[in-house]
């Protein structure tokens, strides 16, 4: 049933081709879940604890290599039972449709398989270059994937051999390579879990990510979002110099940026609502105070130049009104070493951002 490894049948995969096959173990719906919720979250409950939504772990992230920058989790499932308005325009918005990718579509017929229905929960781990260059030793942008859901596994194999893919055996296991920008590399680990790595080493991750220890700082990071059904931490000690050229003309501000070790993102449901939080752990006490007031005159300062149409730029009206009520809303909490942004999404608010999309 598995195409053997030669030469003759790697193909070079359409960059949406490659698209689709990352789907497949839902990398795409973490990524754009994530920068979705990143992008929209600017704050609005205090600091009423040291957590979020602290709580223990999801066992998924026991598989997925300890020593990544970025770590996130959807547990999809979760959130499709909520029913939750404001999480569904958050996901249109971020999100192709069938209009928008017709492939993604041709991708579910022939697959079977729908993240938006068939996807459970998944854990990441992300090494991107930009990020942490200490982490990413092969130079490009890795990352993994433990994916939990509905798979029909002879029809996904099919498909990866049919877009340009091989499979190799390892200890046993049917590993997948799929070509494209990036590589794809994925098996099957169960009937119901799938793993994944993209990048130049893909196999190569997928082969060696043996479950380890994590980092007692990182741990404890995840358990201050833990209990949320979406979440992120992202360690920010170890930036490139080069993210930073750009407050070389400000000490102050520079030293304010580099106090951050560490950023986690938590996404929770409420009724029709969907509360982010964004929590930024400083080096101390005294820089989590000055870089809140730090952002509380840039909120200021932005809803001033939102009032200005010259300002605004290439806005649209929709987007510009969607900042200003964001920027209206806001409150920023320090409390310990953290600052926390932090919103409750409505379906009012985003509704004209939806219909701008």
């Amino acid at each position: 049933m598995h195409a053997k490894r030669t030469g003759s049948q790697e193909k070079k995969l359409p960059s949406s081709r490659t698209k689709i096959a990352m789907i497949v173990v839902l990398i795409l719906v973490l990524i754009a879940v994530g920068a979705g919720a990143y992008f929209y979250s600017r704050v609005s409950k205090p600091l009423t604890g040291p957590a979020a939504i602290s709580g223990p772990p999801p066992g998924v992230l026991t598989l997925i290599p300890s020593n990544a920058p970025i770590v996130a989790f959807l547990d999809a499932q979760a959130l499709r039972t909520t029913q939750n308005s404001a999480l569904e325009a958050v996901g249109s918005i971020m999100l192709p449709t069938p209009q928008q990718d017709p492939d993604y579509t041709q991708f579910v017929k022939s697959t079977g398989f729908d993240y938006s229905r068939d996807l459970d929960r998944a854990a990441i781990a992300m090494w991107p270059t930009s990020f942490d260059a200490t982490a990413n030793q092969s130079g490009d942008n890795p990352t993994f994937a433990i994916a939990d859901g509905r798979f029909d596994q002879q029809r996904i194999d099919a498909y990866a051999v049919r877009v340009g893919g091989h499979s190799i055996t390892h200890l046993n296991a049917t590993i997948y390579e799929v070509p494209g920008k990036p590589p794809i590399s994925f098996e099957f680990l169960s009937a119901t879990r799938v793993a994944l790595a993209s990048g130049k080493n893909a196999t190569s991750l997928l082969t060696n990510s043996a479950p380890s220890p994590r980092d007692p700082a990182m741990q404890s990071r995840i358990d201050r979002v833990a209990g949320a059904p979406l979440f992120a931490v992202a360690r920010t000690d170890h930036l490139p110099d080069s993210l930073y050229s750009g407050f070389q003309n400000s000490p102050q501000l520079l030293g304010y940026v580099r106090s951050i070790r560490a950023i986690t993102l938590a996404g929770q449901p409420q009724g029709n609502n969907l509360n982010l939080t964004i929590d930024g752990q400083s080096n101390s006490l005294k820089n989590a105070v000055e870089i809140a007031t730090l952002l509380n005159g840039f909120r200021m300062m932005g809803s001033v130049a939102l009032k200005d149409p010259k300002e605004r730029g290439d806005m649209t009206a929709q987007q510009a009104d969607f900042l200003s009520e964001l920027l209206a809303k806001v409150k920023v909490s320090p409390q310990d070493q953290w600052v926390r942004l932090s919103i409750a999404l409505t379906p009012k608010m985003l509704a004209g951002t939806t219909s701008s999309h």
